[in-house]
């Protein structure tokens, strides 16, 4: 199964200025079920290469097995790092697309 992950490409949080991204959990937990699955999966952002990351995820209080696999596990980070344009992507090939959104409580 080819399996396409989308990551978002924007950083600050509407006009506070606040620093946001991606929320570690909510790409790395679905990467390393689809993963351990077989899934081959192709991680992209609109604007290509290292998706912006939100500070507050990586804080010990929103610590999660998947996060602290993913800061073991340098071919994930390096996917990350190089995330293609989605307006690069093949327009077949893939099974399935999945974007999630982290929700503050």
């Amino acid at each position: 199964m080819n399996v396409l992950i989308i990551l978002t490409s924007h950083s600050k949080l509407g006009i506070t200025g606040n620093k946001t991204g991606s929320w570690i959990d909510e790409f790395a937990a679905p990467y390393y079920i689809l993963k351990d699955a077989g899934a081959n999966i192709t991680l992209a952002s609109p604007r290509g290469g290292q998706p912006p990351v939100d500070p507050q995820s990586a804080e010990p209080a929103n610590r999660t097995d998947a996060t602290r696999r993913f800061d073991k596990d340098s071919d994930l980070q390096y996917l990350l790092a190089h995330t293609i344009k989605v307006s690069e992507i093949p327009t077949a090939g893939f099974d399935a697309v999945f974007s999630a959104r982290y929700k503050a409580k």
